[in-house]
């Protein structure tokens, strides 16, 4: 089923703040309460919604590593990729990994709080994979921006 109007500004609204309590956000959208829930309730089962948390400060969270890593991997096989996938997306240091096209295979984004930490995941997950041919650290200085909210048009 499509989204209507009113389905993409809820999801903005809940994006922003997922906290709002049902009359809340009903009361915003323009909605009765039932027919707000019944709507997000639709949406989380059809998977447009897959799941509400809380997202911490960084900055409040004591020291922490935010770093780029590129990996080219030796073989283009998928059986190896999805072997080195298996650990990466294993490790709780990786919070994204994209498998991307171009000179490098995978980027992920890796969140240590030292470097003793990233030389640890480095051993654990890219010195561990035979099928790795090389890899490159870029440390963030700063995190300008980060933003978890998809344009839904609303």
């Amino acid at each position: 089923m499509a989204l209507d109007r009113i389905d993409r500004r809820i999801l903005s609204i809940l994006q922003q703040d997922a906290r709002l309590t049902n009359q809340k956000l009903a009361e915003v959208i323009g909605l009765s309460p039932p027919a707000c829930l019944k709507r997000v309730k639709r949406m989380t089962e059809q998977g447009y919604i897959s799941r509400q948390v809380v997202l911490l400060n960084p900055d409040r969270m004591g020291p922490l590593l935010h770093i780029v890593v590129e990996v080219t991997m030796e073989r283009d096989r998928k059986d190896l990729y999805q072997r080195f996938l298996g650990r990466a997306m294993a490790h709780v240091a990786v919070k994204q990994c994209y498998q991307v096209t171009g000179e490098i295979d995978f980027v992920l984004i890796v969140v240590v709080p030292t470097m003793e930490a990233y030389d640890q995941f480095c051993d654990e997950v890219l010195y561990a994979d035979d099928n790795l041919r090389k890899f490159r650290t870029l440390v963030s200085r700063f995190r300008n921006k980060f933003d978890t909210a998809l344009d839904v048009g609303a």
